[in-house]
């Protein structure tokens, strides 16, 4: 599809330097722009490339002042970078704006679909499932019984949605997640076996929610497991039963939350963390990479770092404090097997950590 600089300058309410004719057809990167693309600047360590491009459009801040001939037509705009987004969010509706439903595919007689509904080749949609309006189901979905889909939400090829769950509007679903298998529930027997616990609740993702390609939300063993709204998750994420998530908070990629969880709103938790069951996480808690929660945490807005978790600029003092000893425990060593070169090595190591504690602590 093709757009003149001319439509994309009204669509951002921008100002034209150029020629409004000139047509676009593709997005590029600055430095890589070809005829025919568009393009933006927002970080001036860039700027460079706007004299050498050879991109026919390219979005701007207003308040760049080109030190040398610019060949290309500018679109100039209070944010280059959040006019660009609008731009792709709209390029990437149209590139998915699919309809119809393909064959083979298997639509339960009992199922309701919602108008301009899309439904992708082998995909599966059980019995008592209600998918709202401009729904896309790809490829390969698979939707178990009684799941309700609501409005303009998308599913990506691949991704499984186990029966009773709900997936609210908007929402985003992408290849190899799994919503609502079985909670990791076993009972201890006497002679050491285990006996699996029956996993009766579902899942329950609320509005403009975007899930990960191969993260797993385990449905609850009675009751719901729950993602609020505006929940963004990573790749690659675990999500155990009975979880609840709160409004707007970010998951970094393999992470994983234990089940019954607490998690509070517009937190924001870095990759790899650990975090036990049946505990809370307060509203606007940052935890970094890497960081493993063994408690709750009761303290909002409040970074968090290492292994058991301590506030952020704790860590970070302990790290300069253990990184300065282990420099002066050589030093330590060799002063003391001259001194008393018969002394065991527990003595020494003793005397070190005696004379690093009065020291720092």
């Amino acid at each position: 599809m093709q757009f003149t600089a001319k439509e994309i300058c009204v669509l951002l309410n921008g100002e034209l330097e150029g020629n409004p004719d000139e047509t676009v057809f593709t997005l590029s990167k600055i430095e890589e722009g070809v005829r025919g693309s568009l393009s933006f600047l927002s970080n001036p360590k860039y700027e460079p490339y706007l004299y050498t491009t050879e991109a026919s459009v390219v979005i701007v801040n207003k308040n760049l002042q080109p030190e040398r001939q610019v060949n290309t037509t500018l679109i100039k705009v209070d944010d280059a970078y959040s006019a660009f987004s609008v731009l792709l969010e709209r390029y990437n509706q149209i590139k998915l704006n699919k309809s119809g439903i393909e064959q083979p595919s298997f639509i339960h007689p009992s199922a309701t679909m919602g108008d301009q509904c899309y439904v992708g080749a082998f995909a599966y949609i059980g019995a008592n499932a209600r998918i709202g309006k401009n729904v896309k189901i790809y490829p390969q979905v698979y939707i178990g019984d009684n799941v309700t889909i609501d409005d303009n939400s998308t599913l990506f090829s691949g991704s499984k949605i186990y029966s009773d769950c709900t997936i609210g509007k908007h929402v985003i679903i992408h290849s190899g997640a799994v919503i609502g298998s079985d909670g990791f529930g076993f009972a201890p027997q006497a002679d050491g076996s285990y006996n699996k616990v029956a996993q009766i609740g579902n899942v329950i993702i609320e509005d403009h929610v975007e899930v990960g390609s191969n993260t797993s939300i385990d449905r609850a063993t009675i009751g719901s497991t729950v993602i609020r709204k505006g929940v963004k998750l990573d790749n690659l994420i675990q999500i155990a039963h009975n979880v609840e998530v709160g409004n707007n908070t970010v998951i970094a990629s393999q992470s994983g939350i234990s089940g019954s969880t607490k998690v509070g709103e517009q937190c924001i938790i870095g990759g790899q963390v650990g975090i036990v069951g049946h505990i809370s996480i307060a509203r606007g808690s940052q935890i970094n990479a890497k960081s493993g929660i063994s408690k709750s945490i009761t303290e909002e807005n409040k970074q968090w770092n290492g292994l058991p978790v301590s506030p952020f600029r704790d860590s970070l003092k302990m790290q300069a404090v253990w990184k300065k000893g282990s420099k002066n425990w050589n030093s330590f060593s060799r002063i003391s097997n001259k001194l008393h070169p018969n002394l065991p090595k527990d003595f020494v190591l003793v005397g070190f950590l005696n004379t690093f504690a009065f020291k720092f602590f």
